[in-house]
């Protein structure tokens, strides 16, 4: 396994190593100290895992984020925000981030969130199932990891995908946000409930023909969400309609 530090400060960059090397002694660490070097260490080493600072010269860690995800680039990556920017980490996760840490922080917090982002992808590349499911103009290929809108393929990231594998295993069933959140991020995520509405946001923009009248994926308000049961058929709404033409409004 290989892991990216892209930050300025250098004794941040070292910390973070030390942090990744007391969890996992065997991975290997590269380190950039501006964004440009940044970018083109992912392209050359493909890293498995990005830790990436926001405040960085030349090219700032928001536009690495966004220029690694507008080039389909699907590695995890978590940012690094200073204490109490919220807009900041929020702003990170919208762009496509992971995760965040918020600076100053223990090697012990960094090693439990690079595990964490590190053990999801390894879930989402192994469950992979034979089946396809179709709902509407949305084709998920279990086998292949593939998603695609009338026939276009989506690019989406190990989150954006592990999160519709979920809703779309259990269609038809009401998912709660704790549910979800396990099943996602880990169960010490619980108390993240914007992480959902961020990547549910996400994922809408990516699949829903309109992302503000969802027909994949429905809001229970206040409880969770749904991916409909394959009968159904939304009515634009956010709402949707059974086979008997039954109305459930959520």
């Amino acid at each position: 396994m290989k892991v990216l530090v892209a930050d300025d400060e250098p004794d941040v960059a070292a910390l973070v190593a030390m942090g990744i090397h007391a969890l996992r002694p065997e991975y290997e660490v590269v380190e950039a100290l501006d964004g440009a070097v940044a970018l083109r260490v992912v392209e050359e080493e493909r890293p498995d895992l990005v830790i990436l600072d926001l405040a960085m010269p030349v090219k700032d860690g928001f536009t690495v984020l966004r220029e690694l995800r507008e080039k389909g680039n699907e590695v995890p990556v978590i940012v690094l925000t200073a204490k109490g920017l919220e807009t900041e980490k929020v702003r990170g996760l919208e762009l496509g981030a992971d995760d965040y840490v918020t600076k100053p922080f223990s090697q012990k917090e960094l090693a439990a969130r690079v595990d964490a982002v590190l053990r999801r992808q390894r879930i989402v590349t192994a469950e992979r199932r034979t089946s396809v499911i179709e709902h509407g103009d949305l084709r998920i290929d279990f086998a292949q990891r593939l998603v695609s809108i009338d026939g276009r393929a989506v690019a989406l990231t190990p989150t954006e995908y592990n999160l519709l594998y979920h809703l779309a295993l259990n269609a038809g069933q009401l998912m709660p946000h704790a549910t979800l959140l396990a099943k996602v991020w880990g169960p010490e995520y619980l108390d993240e409930v914007h992480y959902l509405k961020v990547y549910v946001g996400r994922l809408r923009n990516k699949i829903e023909a309109d992302p503000q009248r969802p027909e994949h994926i429905l809001t229970v308000r206040g409880v969770g969400y749904r991916f409909p049961a394959l009968a159904e058929e939304t009515d634009h709404t956010g709402r949707f309609t059974t086979e008997r033409g039954g109305r459930h409004g959520y």
